[in-house]
């Protein structure tokens, strides 16, 4: 177990809680929650000009302020083109926003864009139409709880009250394959809530929950406030990654969360990585993809100013997403680039 108690605050947390407001909140405005696409709407992907539609995540994650932070990229680099970005519950519904054409981009971690190409799991017999403008950056499955649970490993979630997620996002599909892994069996041996990760705090600051899961970069909004309170604890999962990689796929892989990566961890903790994609259908106009992949990576220094989640950009590695085509229009931006 490793707790968060009595460190200081180091200067990178600082930046990520101090700079995302200010450079992302103009792009995001209100959040989208009704599924539409903007004023441009269904035929902004087609190459005509219009709005553009930005399927990102809850507020307390990184999509969402990442995601504000694409929308001002685009608007200011990619002629004809404005962007919004819609407040969703993540990776399996963005995809489903993709396939209704009620967003043009979206996030999705590399297991729910697996499953999507290949039509299994909660798109089973119903393979999307999607591409790849890049691998943006990874995904740490981060396992939360606060001192005096008495949880140290997944094991010790046996019987405890604890969030996979919110439903429909990647943070819920990668938490039940761990339990599962671990060999819990998250129908019988939790009390299971399915929570985003700022009701996760929350709850985990009113007891009502033991622990809780999130996928998502570093750091991660909420957990920078949950690790302020002095008694949050991260619990060590990695061990977990091979075996899931073994039966879902390569697109879990064993990492860890730097230590000082929140205020307190003095130790870094092995967990579970994920790429995140950003995904466009294959039915968008090959130069706007081209046109939308350089802007964003041309402008990385200003998206690593939104969220330092963003330093892992890199248009030598983007296009090495092996579980989905990546969009011709990118191909080529990536080509050019190397």
């Amino acid at each position: 177990m490793t707790s968060t108690t009595n460190r200081a605050r180091g200067p990178r947390i600082v930046a990520a809680a101090i700079l995302a407001p200010a450079l992302f909140l103009s792009a995001c405005g209100s959040p989208v929650t009704d599924g539409g696409g903007g004023e441009g709407g269904g035929g902004a992907e087609g190459g005509d000009g219009g709005t553009l539609s930005i399927a990102t995540g809850g507020t307390g994650g990184v999509y969402y302020p990442l995601g504000g932070g694409f929308a001002t990229v685009i608007r200011e680099n990619v002629e004809g083109y404005d962007a919004t970005v819609q407040e969703t519950n993540a990776s399996v519904d963005n995809m489903l926003l993709i396939q209704s054409n009620a967003a043009q981009l979206a996030f999705s971690v590399g297991d729910v864009v697996a499953d999507a190409v290949e039509g299994v799991n909660d798109f089973e017999g119903q393979p999307l139409e999607i591409c790849s403008l890049g691998n943006i950056y990874n995904n740490y499955l981060q396992t939360v709880t606060v001192e005096g649970t008495g949880i140290q490993s997944i094991e010790d979630m046996r019987g405890k009250v604890v969030s996979v997620g919110a439903p429909s996002s990647a943070t819920e599909v990668a938490a039940l394959r761990t339990l599962e892994a671990a060999g819990l069996d998250p129908e019988t041996d939790i009390d299971r809530r399915q929570l985003g990760v700022a009701e996760t705090v929350a709850a985990l600051r009113d007891g009502t929950i033991d622990a809780g899961f999130w996928s998502g970069g570093l750091p991660t909004g909420a957990l920078i406030d949950l690790a302020a309170d002095g008694d949050m604890v991260i619990i060590p999962i990695g061990e977990y990654a091979a075996p899931m990689a073994e039966e879902y796929g390569e697109y879990y892989v064993e990492s860890e969360i730097p230590a000082e990566t929140y205020e307190g961890q003095t130790e870094a903790i092995p967990v579970i990585a994920s790429p995140n994609i950003l995904v466009a259908s294959k039915s968008m106009d090959e130069e706007l993809q081209q046109n939308i992949t350089a802007a964003l990576f041309d402008n990385k220094d200003q998206l690593v100013q939104v969220h330092p989640a963003a330093e892992e950009m890199d248009p030598a590695t983007a296009a090495d997403v092996p579980f989905v085509e990546t969009c011709p229009g990118a191909q080529a931006y990536f080509d050019s680039a190397g």
